[in-house]
Parts: C-alpha cells; structure tokens; sequence
C-alpha cells in the first residue's frame, strides 16, 4: 500500500507539467495558469484538501530557489543597484506593513498588532512570481536586477517583522521599538556572517572532491544548510542562503569546474522548474482551505478587508518607489550633479511590479491557532485578506504586465539592450578565440605536432569566422539563426549516420553512447549561443 502522500505528490508534479505544456501552447504566464488551474482544482468534487504546510514551503521549497536565484544573479549588478534593492526590500516592506496596520485598524477596527500581523504578511513581493513573468517580456536589464535582488532580500525582513507581530499579539499589544531594532541588526548581521561561513566552507569541499556527482551533492545541500540553522535559532534564514548564492556567484568560476558547471546548469533548472510550479499550483488549492477557516457570516466584512488592503498595498508601493527614487534628490543637491535621474517609466514598472507569492500565503497559514488560550484574533479574516491579495497582484497585475511595459516604451529599450549585450558578447567570444590563437602559435614553435596545431587552428579560426559573421548579422538585425538551424542539422544528419551503423552492428553500446554524450554537448551548446540574449531581442 503506497503512502497517501505519494500519489498526491504525482498528481502535483503531473498536473504541474500538463498545466505548463497548456501555458506554452497558449502563450499564459505559467504562474498565472498554475494558480487559476490549482483554484479550480480545489472546488472540484473528490479533490482531496491539499493544506499547505508552512513549514515544507519555508524550509523545504524555499532555501533552494533562494540559493539558485542568488547563484544566478549578477554580484556587480546586485552591487551596483545595492541602494534601491534595500530602499525596497527593508524600507518599503516596514513602510507597506505600517501602512496596511493603519488602514485596517483606522477603517476596520483590526487591533494594531494583529494589524501589523497582516502588514507583515503581505508586504514582500514574491521573488520567484515578478521574475518568472518579467522575464519574458523585453524589459530593461536594470528594472530586472532591482525587482531580483528586492525579492531575495525582502522576505527575510518581512519574516523578522512577522515574528515580532505575532510576539506582540501574544503579549497583549505591547512591543518595544529598541530591542525590536536591536534583535533585527543582530539577525541580519548574523544571517550574513553564515551565509558566508556555509558558501566559503561548500566551495571549499567542492574544490577538493573533485568529482561533479560529489560536487553536485555538495550544492544541493548547501541552501539547507545556509537556512536551517538561521531559522532554527530564531531567524528566518533567508538573508544567510541569499548570501551564500551571491558568494558562490561571484566566486565559484574560481572553484567549480566546468563538468560540474555542465551538470549544474541542467540539475537547478530542473529543481527550480518543479518547485517553482508545484508552488503555484499549491497555492491555488489552497483558496478552499482558506474558505473553510472563514465565518461567512461577515462576508461584507471580509471583502471590505481584502478591497482595502489589496488597493493600499498597491498604492502604497507607487507612494515608497517614486518618493525613495526622486525626493533625496530634491533635498539633497549632490546627488543631482553626481548621476542623472531614474526614467519615471523605469520607476512606475518597478512600482507596478508588486507580485505577491508563497511566502506570504506560508505566513499567513503559520499564524497561530491560539494565543494565550484564546483564539488568534480575526485569523480567518488575514488568511482571506492574504489570499485576495496574491489573487490580486499575481492575475491582475501579471496579465496586465506585457500591456504596460509595451504602452511605456520599455520594450524597445529592453531589446536595444539586449542587442547591445549580444555585441559584447560576441566581441569576447572573438577576443577569447584569439587568445587561444595566440597559444597555439607558442606551441607550434615549442616542438608540438604540426598537423594537430594546424587541425585546431581551422577548428577555432572557423568559429572565430561564425561569431565575425554573427556580428554582421546583429548589425543588420538578424540573430545568427540560420546558421544555427544549418548546423543542428548537420549534427541530425551525423546522429543519423550513427544510427545506422549501431543498427548494422558496426559500433557497441559503449562507444554509440559516448558519441551521442558528445554530439549532445555540440547540440546545447549551439542552442545555448544562439540563445543567450536572444530571447529578449524577439
């Protein structure tokens, strides 16, 4: 007899893959499509109550998506763009979840404390909704750093408010602003000293396992490890696994190697894509949930609460982003002649990019039953309010996206951008294969075979020949792709010769395997060029 936890999780990651397949065909934001599937899903007679658990999402789901976002996320941008990530991710949050307190205990009657439960819960944007929808439209690569590094940041501060919120609630309203600020630097400053503790430390025992299977065992467990500990002491554990991401960033060209870099690339993507959709899909089932904690009784109340906090959070967010952005320039005139503004167009998408996800939703289900053997105040009221606020900003929001960068002209600069970077990429491409040039007329004279030096030189000065021509062909608007679909056809043509001497038993298993490994890493290969920058030049 399986477990009852198994076939459930099938049907997650089934439905999932069916669901993003759908969205594909129907060009759908997979987000967006996952949660309105998981909605009706969960009303559907028969499908069982799937409850999501807070603590799966936050220490199970969360850590690597957190690690890999961070991974994958540029160090020189992340610095460069430091101050507006953290005037979002610390100033904004504090400021949406003081905002959210107030209107709901000015126009509602909510208590300041479990008002700020609520502000707490719904104040971060999602770092993995905004990214997956931003990134398939042509937006400027700044508006995109700043929207990833909020999201890998602002959780952790959300996180440490929403412990404070709940322990004031426990302690009838009281709470104190110095040791709150006191216990909130110590967190921070902690998480960021072992966050680079673990990174350092999971480098290093990579570096001397030297075999990529161990290696890649080593960076699965390496977001555990980063947020476990943090979370189990009182943190949240966000801040320590984002910073071991941004190390290993940055330094992992120096310890990891390229094997393992090969294996990695293919390994996270697919780790990310389940859990990514297995959340979205959790988090749409969860709508019935909600529903059976609720006294329908206030419905007038209910809606009144989530209309109310679902358009403050809105408005509030445009309020932070344009008055953070324009206002220290006014006050302060060095800063006028030191940079030139932000493009109000790149501040009002930022604005707009609001999305609410999981780690809300995980909050406002880990709120407690009781407190102080009572009832939690109004508890069903902030599970609805949370929801309604994702439903909110993830559909509404999200599927406005696409309309609003287009009709503010972003979308031409996003791929005059993403055109200029595809020049630079190509200018290094060259410049590294004259480099190896360069080598190859130093062995040639120290003794090495002619015909071997002479065999790489027209291997190299062919694809220094290809990227010449790409630089021509991104001149005159086109990306190379004919001559991408010439060679993958070739390499069909070769498995196919291949093929038909494994049938005529003229190769083994073993030696047909190996060549098909090679002519696989020909073919990412080639996509993976033709690629890189491409998808937001279309």
């Amino acid at each position: 007899m399986l477990p009852e936890a198994l076939p459930v999780g099938f049907a997650l990651v089934a439905v999932t893959a069916a669901s993003a397949a759908l969205a594909r065909r129907s060009l759908a934001p997979p987000s967006i499509l996952l949660v309105l599937v998981g909605l009706a899903l969960g009303f559907v007679p028969g499908v069982p109550r799937i409850e999501l658990r807070p603590e799966l999402v936050l220490s199970l789901l969360l850590p690597p998506l957190l690690y890999s976002s961070g991974v994958g996320m540029s160090w020189r941008g992340f610095k460069q763009n430091l101050q507006p990530i953290l005037s979002l991710a610390v100033g904004c949050v504090i400021f949406t979840a003081c905002a959210t307190a107030a209107v709901i205990h000015a126009l509602l009657g909510v208590p300041w404390a479990v008002g700020f439960v609520l502000g707490a819960v719904v104040s971060p944007p999602d770092a993995v909704a905004p990214m997956a929808i931003a990134r398939r439209f042509a937006v400027p690569s700044r508006i995109l750093t700043v929207l990833e590094g909020e999201g890998l940041v602002n959780d952790a501060t959300a996180l440490i408010l929403f412990s404070f919120a709940v322990a004031a609630v426990a302690e009838g309203g009281r709470f104190s602003l110095s040791a709150a600020a006191g216990e909130f630097a110590a967190v921070v400053v902690g998480e960021i000293a072992w966050g680079l503790f673990i990174a350092w430390g999971a480098l290093s025992l990579r570096r001397m396992a030297k075999e990529p299977q161990i290696e890649m065992v080593l960076a699965l467990l390496t977001p555990f490890a980063a947020f476990w500990v943090p979370e189990a002491l009182g943190g949240s554990g966000v801040l320590a696994t984002v910073t071991a991401g941004l190390f290993v960033s940055w330094n992992g060209p120096r310890f990891i190697s390229p094997a393992t870099r090969l294996q990695g690339f293919f390994v996270w993507g697919l780790v990310n894509y389940l859990i990514e959709g297995v959340i979205f899909l959790l988090m749409g089932l969860q709508a019935v949930v909600i529903i059976d904690h609720l006294d329908l009784d206030e419905w007038k109340r209910l809606a009144l609460a989530a209309a109310l906090v679902s358009a403050s959070i809105i408005v509030v967010r445009f309020v932070w982003v344009f008055t953070a952005t324009y206002l220290p320039r006014l006050v302060w005139p060095p800063l006028q002649r030191r940079s030139s503004p932000t493009p109000w167009r790149h501040v009002f998408v930022v604005g707009f990019t609001g999305i609410r996800g999981v780690v809300p939703l995980a909050a406002a289900l880990s709120i407690p039953l009781m407190v102080n053997d009572a009832p939690f105040p109004d508890r069903g009221m902030l599970l609805l309010v949370t929801f309604a606020v994702i439903l909110v900003t993830l559909v509404g929001q999200g599927l406005t996206f696409e309309w609003l960068i287009k009709t503010l002209g972003l979308v031409d600069v996003g791929r005059r951008e993403a055109a200029d970077a595809k020049r630079q990429e190509v200018a290094a491409r060259i410049a590294g294969i004259d480099a190896a040039l360069a080598q190859l007329e130093s062995l040639e004279g120290a003794g090495a075979s002619p015909a071997a030096v002479e065999a790489i030189k027209r291997r190299h000065g062919d694809r220094r020949a290809y990227f010449v021509a790409a630089c021509k062909d991104l001149e005159s608007g086109e990306v190379g792709g004919a001559y991408t679909a010439l060679q993958l056809r070739f390499l069909e043509a070769e498995r196919a010769g291949i093929a038909a001497l494994y049938a005529k038993g003229a190769l083994d298993d073993e030696a047909r395997r190996r060549i098909e490994r090679e002519l696989d890493l020909d073919d990412s290969r080639i996509r993976h060029a033709a690629a890189s920058g491409a998808s937001r030049l279309v």
